[in-house]
This record gives structure tokens, sequence and C-alpha cells, in this order.
């Protein structure tokens, strides 16, 4: 009977020991998984910083969801035209790995090759699900 006692006792602190140890082991719990936005989104960006560097045009410019929802395959593009108006080039566009996250703010480069005939460029923001309202903001 004593034996019985023992053993069972000992399984019972192994359960326990074991339940402890995997409590702390556990991985953390993930974040809920929302659904992207769909629609007309608000992006904040601001002012684009142009710069030549060697024979290539660099713009920098940072950009915020200002939506509830992420945004998914976000997409930068710059168009350059002439002084009368045509298109003269563009830069490659500009994809974000991931969905952007309310709230969220990340950094654009884009890059275009240098063109004797640059006068003034364009931007064009667009998401996997519907179009981009874009706002210029002082600061973000």
């Amino acid at each position: 009977m004593n034996g019985m006692r023992r053993t069972l006792l000992a399984i019972g602190g192994v359960v326990l020991l074991g339940m402890g140890v995997a409590a702390q082991q556990a991985p953390a719990p993930l974040g809920k998984l929302t659904a992207p936005f769909r629609g007309e989104a608000e992006l904040f960006y601001t002012k684009p910083v142009t710069k030549a560097v060697g024979n290539m045009i660099v713009t920098t410019m940072k950009v915020q969801n200002g939506t509830k929802a992420p945004l998914a395959g976000l997409r930068v593009d710059e168009f350059w035209y002439d002084k009368d108006g045509n298109p003269v080039t563009g830069s490659k566009t500009f994809r974000h790995p991931r969905p952007l996250q309310p709230g969220e703010t990340i950094e654009v480069k884009l890059e275009v090759p240098r063109h004797p005939q640059m006068a003034r460029n364009q931007y064009k923001f667009e998401h996997a699900n519907g179009k981009i309202k874009p706002t210029v903001k002082a600061k973000l």
C-alpha cells in the first residue's frame, strides 16, 4: 500500500512539473489576422525629396497607412514628363513586401535614370484592393 502511494505521488509530481515546464515554454500567442482594406484607402506621405545621384534621380518619402485595416500590395510609381507634358521616363515600381499595417510608416525610395528633357514628375499610389487617396503631411 505504501509503495502504491509513493508511486502515485511520484507520478503526480512529474505531471505537475511537466505542466509547469510546458507553460513556461509555450509560444507567445499570435496577433489576430485582419482582412486587408478594400476600396479607396487614405494614405499620408511627406513631401518627396529628389536628389541627383550620378546618372540617376533618387526620390525618397515617408508613407503612412491612414486606414483602420492593412493595405495589401502597396505600389508606388513615379513618372517624369517634359515641359510640354509628354512622358519621358519612369521609375521601377516600389512594392512593399507585406501588408502595411494601420498607422505604420515606411520609407519609399524611387530611382529614375536621368534624362535631359525631365521637367516635372507625378506619383501614382495603388494597393491590391482598390485606389488610394494620397494626402501630403508636413511630418509623419
